[in-house]
């Protein structure tokens, strides 16, 4: 059963801010990073990664935790971390001057579900094979449902 609540906290953490920003639009959409460049002329982040997403993922987990047997707590640590992983693709991408959400396939998966699933693994001391199997599992139906939210309208971006 743990396998499918990671799966879900994911797909919460990393669908909230979608959600949220389909409903409110432009409304509390103030970039992460402030809209810094770095000396490479790129953003820090990108205009794409706001509080207003943050907000919604850590919140998502944390009211969906405690339903799945989880604390607050671990909800919130496990969003930060997969929203962490987020930023971190952001910052990559920016770096290898890659337009806000620009596909990289990988890149845009493996740190928001690494991150958040190894930290889980460490303290909720599953199988090993579980961890990567939800890993395995969020990356495949995030590059195969992404297209069909953005037909939908839901997403604004194909990936």
């Amino acid at each position: 059963m743990i396998t499918v609540w990671l799966l879900l906290l994911l797909v919460l953490a990393n669908g909230a801010p979608v959600v949220a920003a389909r409903l409110l639009h432009h409304r509390f959409s103030a970039p992460v990073d402030g809209g810094l460049r770095l000396r490479d002329g790129q953003p820090l982040l990108g205009r794409s990664k706001t509080w207003r997403g943050l907000v919604a993922g850590l919140l998502a987990c944390a009211l969906a935790a405690p339903v799945m047997g989880l604390s607050v707590a671990f909800g919130i640590s496990f969003a930060a971390l997969a929203l962490g992983g987020d930023l971190l693709s952001s910052f990559i991408k920016r770096r290898m001057a890659m337009e806000p959400s620009a596909r990289a396939s990988g890149l845009d998966q493996l740190p928001e579900s690494v991150l958040p699933v190894g930290w889980a693994w460490w303290q909720l001391d599953f199988p090993v094979w579980q961890a990567m199997g939800v890993v395995l599992l969020f990356v495949t139906a995030n590059m195969v449902f992404s297209p069909l939210l953005y037909q939908l309208g839901i997403r604004k971006q194909p990936h």
